[in-house]
């Protein structure tokens, strides 16, 4: 996982980074967020602190600590067992003069929250780290750094924590006192009172009994720094979440929140909108109305419910979490929708991971849905993708395959200039003059794969991929660079993404769109799907007060629930 870097100063960043006037002026404003900026031309940072990836987390000094660790002049005193130094050049540590960055990483374990207090620190990170600098003063609640980006010139989120939590987000209605508790991933909850909703830090992921006890602090701290006594708790329509599980033993009445309705709900409310809008949902899991795992959605509807208009054709997701870790699994379903047992023939490496007698098995699994529940994620969809390209066949964390296969996309020229004998037409881009009607016919254009719209009138329109695997496979087979075909896969992604929604809106009449979802902090998608629906005339809608991921989503939750309340009561 790409660690941070802080650098002694501005001068300094500037040199790791290629840095706009927008990220230098997050970079030393008071907040000091973590800005993920994109590394310099001759960037001197070790490949290994941000491994295959064109981008750099950069940070500034905030604490006075990280000024006196940069500082050239100061003079340190430094005990330890082997007794008192009266500067750093007499210390026998490990430790220079000066230095012009620091790589930084949080104080904890994966998945576990930051520790924060000195025997538990020592305690858990003992086999770890090689030293521990304590303080007479104890810290007071653990926050991790937040995480920004720009995109449209403007700030967005990746992680909202220090500096901005919990600040308040203005409500478009009058809300009663209501506490939101979150999903599974990237936990935070959320207050909500009068016309105001406020986000706690980042928590975590709610997947073990430390950050649970964290997830439980938190809300006893937020309740109480800001007086609020909540009447109702809201949370995913996921029964099995802990964070479910805490609202239903909280002896509040419970309002239970689809996932990704929420997520259209949180970019709705931040931006202050009502009425009915169109969304494009797109993220790794969400649990859907119907029982199945969701997570490439578009959505119609407001804070008082939803219609799913459109969503990409399922698939199965072979082993359940485990295909999360092993995305192989995921290259090996799509192509089995694809082409049959055919792919089992395929000379790849994603076929060799299974024996001849575990494809077998793997085949049973797929076809009668054992321990292979269905999904029409978008993030496993990336998945796929990236273990075909043999960029990551497994992961270590969140969201790993699809940050290489970005970043790999994003090293190929806007116009490739290479043309796969599959794909019909120039390379000029998207038609965005064209007139899409109903039932939608695919738009092929040049630098992309085929996908197909299936229109079905008692139904959600089916978003089909699975025309674009053997043309993948055409290009691999013709030594197309992968960077190449990344690209275009992306750009497949943000046509039919565009294609769809264009449709949606001819037949709905509606002309304002929300992106939300942890895909859309992929910036190259993010880009084309914005700029395409904007140059349709529709107007578009970004996060930029919570993060487009699981971290934002109480806020969405908190909305739908305080308007059931309103309703309910008859204002």
């Amino acid at each position: 996982k790409p660690f941070a870097v802080m650098a002694a100063d501005l001068a300094i960043a500037r040199n790791l980074a290629l840095l706009d006037d927008t990220e230098e002026r997050l970079l030393a404003g008071p907040e000091s967020p973590i800005i993920i900026a994109r590394k310099s031309r001759d960037c001197p940072v070790s490949e290994l602190v941000a491994p295959n990836n064109g981008w750099l987390g950069l940070m500034l000094p905030y604490a006075p600590l990280h000024h006196l660790l940069f500082n050239k002049e100061q003079e340190s005193c430094i005990k330890g067992q082997t007794g008192s130094f009266s500067s750093l050049a007499a210390c026998p540590l490990p430790l220079a003069p000066f230095f012009t960055a620091l790589v930084m990483t949080s104080a904890n374990i994966s998945d576990e929250p930051v520790a924060f207090e000195d025997d538990d620190a020592i305690k858990r990170l003992g086999a770890i780290a090689d030293y521990f600098l304590a303080h007479d003063r104890p810290i007071h609640i653990r926050s991790d750094d937040s995480v920004m980006r720009v995109f449209q010139n403007k700030p967005i989120f990746y992680r909202r924590a220090r500096g901005y939590a919990p600040r308040a987000v203005k409500l478009p209605f009058e809300v009663p006192p209501i506490l939101a508790v979150g999903a599974e991933l990237k936990g935070a909850v959320c207050l909500a009172k009068g016309a105001r909703a406020f986000l706690s830090q980042h928590i975590g992921d709610l997947q073990n009994s430390v950050t649970c006890d964290a997830f439980r602090g938190t809300i006893d701290h937020l309740t109480g720094i800001l007086e609020i006594s909540p009447q109702v708790v809201a949370c995913d329509l996921h029964p099995d979440y802990l964070s479910s599980t805490h609202a239903a033993e909280s002896g509040l009445p419970v309002i239970r929140v689809q996932h990704h309705h929420a997520h259209l709900a949180a970019c709705m409310a931040e931006n202050g909108l009502d009425g009915n809008v169109i969304g494009i949902i797109f993220d790794g899991t969400g649990y859907g109305s119907d029982g199945t795992v969701w997570g490439g959605e578009f959505l119609v509807g407001g804070y008082d419910g939803f219609q799913r208009a459109c969503h990409f054709r399922t698939v199965r997701l072979p082993g359940g979490d485990a295909a999360v870790r092993e995305p192989w699994r995921m290259a090996l379903a799509y192509l089995y929708q694809s082409m049959g047992n055919k792919a089992f023939a395929l000379r790849l490496p994603v076929t060799g991971f299974l024996t001849a007698a575990e494809e077998q098995l793997f085949t049973t699994m797929l076809d009668k849905g054992l321990n292979s529940p269905l999904t029409s994620s978008c993030g496993r969809l990336f998945d796929a993708v990236a273990a075909l390209l043999n960029i990551r066949h497994t992961v270590s964390y969140d969201g790993q395959a699809a940050i290489e296969l970005e970043a790999l996309a994003e090293t190929a020229p806007d116009d490739t200039g290479v043309k796969s004998p599959l794909i019909k037409g120039d390379l000029g881009g998207f038609a965005f003059d064209v007139k899409i009607k109903s039932p939608p016919a695919p738009l092929y254009q040049g630098g992309s794969y085929r996908y197909k719209i299936v229109f079905n009138e008692k139904k959600p329109l089916h978003l089909d991929f699975s025309t674009m695997f053997p043309q993948i496979l055409a290009d691999m087979a013709d030594a197309v660079p992968t960077a190449v075909i990344a690209r275009r896969f992306h750009r497949t992604v943000a046509e039919a993404a565009i294609q769809t929604c264009a449709n949606i809106a001819d037949a709905t009449g509606l002309d304002r769109v929300v992106l939300s979802g942890g895909v859309f902090q992929n910036r190259l998608l993010s880009e084309m799907i914005y700029t395409g629906l904007t140059r349709q005339g529709l107007q578009v809608f970004t996060h930029r007060l919570v993060p487009a991921n699981d971290g934002g989503i109480a806020l969405g939750q908190a909305a739908i629930a305080a308007w059931q309340l309103n309703m309910n009561k008859g204002n």
